[in-house]
């Protein structure tokens, strides 16, 4: 009897019944799929050893006019700079007391310190700079008080604690001595207060920040989801704007040195008054060279956070906000939706999204400076970070749906929607984010399972080959290649990798092995309706790439007698590489006793240094009876 081709359809298809899908496939994890056929995805490897403080959720890479190469990195405790694998700590001061304003208290054999400062407005993790302290008489010196420290707990207004630590990091435990307060000349510089990395709904006891409001104190977003900390931060030349989300908008001046702290944008020199102090978002026009801040708070009322206003500073003049007729600096605002969700920006104009709709922002040039119309209703973002824009064309993740914006709104039919919908912790969907991965013709969507309350699993639209495909994976900020020649995302052990390098997983030490497969839908065999005997296999694949001397995948035939009935036989082999000149030479032939009405495929590999890349195998199937 003839040789069975076995060749599958580009893409995952959870949509129908795995007998329906018959011809496609049905599960896989790490897998992508190139020219129509599935291989693994690449590995990826430590950009650094060094780490951050906090969970990064946004990414800025960019290039200072010198050629020096920067990654800004906001984390929900710190904002820092990346150069050459260091990380310099830029994130922006809030208050600097006045000398004397801080005193401490310690006990004799405990390394807590009791930090005394009227109305200090801090929260618990938040971090505060000593400097000008005297020694408290023992184990406390100066040294061990004059440097930075995060605040371990808040028991008032006025007063806070932190764990006394030498130089090193080691704790120090006061002894008899330790009597006095600091003196007089302390100064406490406060950063600004940290954020959330867990989104917490609800209202009354235990939302928001541990420390942040009273005993019982109902969260003042009554009935919406407590901010997590989101940055977003554009290029002004080699300086960075940043915006905190719902919170303040600061400036980096990249010549005052790395080791320079953002500043607030109004307190720039020459900044008219009238700058933004809150928004949700900032992004620099690329076009007309205009700042423009989201969901802002309006000239004549700063303070007062508008959810649907759009603000715009003069046109290169990051401190000219007031709208006067000699600037370009101006203001619009949304009529529909309750908010604006986030804001992205393609080559001829600015999309923002609201909460239930779609707008286009346009730079129409003097007098009117910008104009906004309405692109499409009932249109959703599930998250600020879940669009992007890729070659002009926008991509983003609705509440139930995937979206494309390339001149017009329409909905990208979906292979894995129920998969990606009905396993998924809303409760989280802040932390959704979108990521191009260009070299693959790919748009990412990083999520979290209801199981999950981090991001855990993505799911992929590959725009090149229509087809969908998901995995799993925990990453919580992706960059592009461009300046960098490989992605960069960033993992929960505050590292940065550089991703579709090397084979394995970076994550570990040593680096280990990445498991990935992937498994057909059932196949009739003849038309279902008699039983046959699979005798064997011919495989068809390619390990190009590998760096392991005998690399080797495993092929996997299962058989069943009824749709909805189990696997009742299934036999596994090994296909191993065993030359690669004058060709590529593996396994042969794998002889299989398998017996049923129809199959299903699966390809898997758990070893290190593996790439593969399936082809088109052949079965050899003869009819047979039910014995």
């Amino acid at each position: 009897m003839p040789l069975t081709k076995l060749q599958f359809r580009p893409g995952v298809n959870r949509e129908t019944t795995s007998y329906t899908n018959e011809g496609g496939w049905f599960d896989g994890d790490k897998i992508r799929f190139r020219f129509g056929v599935p291989e693994k995805i690449g590995g990826w490897e430590r950009v650094s050893q060094n780490t951050f403080l906090g969970t990064c959720r946004a990414l800025k890479p960019f290039v200072a006019l010198d050629g020096s190469q920067y990654m800004g990195v906001g984390t929900n405790l710190k904002y820092y700079i990346e150069e050459g694998g260091a990380y310099y700590d830029i994130t922006p001061v809030r208050a600097t007391t006045a000398a004397g304003d801080v005193t401490f208290s310690a006990s004799n054999g405990s390394s807590t310190l009791t930090v005394a400062d009227t109305a200090h407005g801090a929260v618990t993790n938040d971090f505060v700079t000593f400097s000008g302290a005297a020694s408290l008489g023992g184990n406390i010196t100066a040294t061990v008080l004059n440097q930075e420290y995060q605040i371990s707990g808040v028991v008032n207004d006025n007063s806070y604690t932190i764990v006394a630590k030498d130089t090193s990091g080691g704790s120090v435990d006061a002894n008899s001595s330790d009597t006095g307060n600091g003196g007089s000349s302390v100064v406490g510089a406060y950063q600004i207060n940290v954020g959330l990395d867990t989104s917490v709904s609800g209202t009354g006891w235990g939302v928001g920040t541990w420390g942040r409001l009273g005993w019982g104190d109902a969260d003042t977003a009554a009935g919406t989801t407590t901010v997590l900390r989101i940055w977003t931060h554009d290029n002004f030349g080699e300086d960075l704007i940043i915006n905190v989300r719902d919170a303040g908008i600061y400036y980096w001046d990249k010549s005052a040195g790395l080791s320079a702290r953002a500043v607030e944008l109004s307190s720039l020199a020459g900044a008219d008054g009238t700058t933004p102090t809150i928004a949700k978002q900032v992004l620099v026009s690329d076009r007309d060279r205009h700042i423009i801040a989201f969901g802002c708070d309006p000239e004549n009322n700063l303070g007062v956070q508008d959810p649907l206003l759009i603000r715009f500073s003069g046109q290169e003049a990051p401190t000219t906000w007031q709208s006067l007729p000699n600037n370009t600096a101006g203001d619009l605002r949304i009529g529909s939706g309750s908010e604006i969700v986030c804001a992205i920006e393609t080559r001829q104009q600015v999309l923002v999204f609201t909460d239930v709709s779609l707008h286009a922002m346009q730079f129409l040039g003097p007098p009117f400076t910008f104009g906004i119309n309405m692109l499409s209703e009932n249109i959703t973002v599930i998250s600020p970070l879940a669009a992007i824009a890729h070659d002009d064309v926008v991509y983003w993740m609705g509440f139930e749906e995937f979206y494309a914006y390339g001149g017009q709104v329409q909905r990208l039919p979906c292979s894995v929607r129920s998969y990606v919908f009905d396993d998924f912790n809303r409760q989280q969907r802040e932390k959704v984010f979108a990521a191009v991965n260009s070299a693959y013709s790919e748009v990412w969507w990083f999520y979290p399972s209801s199981a999950s309350s981090e991001v855990d699993r993505y799911v992929v639209w590959n725009f090149q080959e229509q087809a969908w495909y998901y995995g799993t994976l925990t990453r919580t900020a992706w960059v592009d290649r461009g300046i960098n020649d490989f992605p960069i995302a960033t993992f929960t052990d505050g590292r940065q990798y550089f991703h579709e390098i090397g084979l394995d997983d970076g994550t570990t030490v040593p680096e280990s092995a990445i498991s990935s497969y992937i498994e057909s839908s059932q196949i009739d065999i003849g038309e279902g309706e008699q039983f046959a005997f699979i005798r064997r296999i011919i495989p068809d694949v390619t390990f190009e790439n590998s760096t392991a001397a005998s690399p080797s995948v495993v092929f996997t035939t299962q058989v069943r007698n009824f749709p909805g009935g189990n696997y009742l036989h299934s036999d596994a082999a090994t296909t191993t590489r065993t030359a690669t000149t004058p060709v590529e030479q593996f396994t042969e032939q794998v002889h299989l006793r398998l017996r049923g009405r129809s199959f299903a495929m699966k390809i898997s590999s758990d070893a290190s240094q593996v790439q593969w890349r399936l082809g088109s195998p052949r079965l050899d199937i003869r009819p047979d009876g039910r014995r």
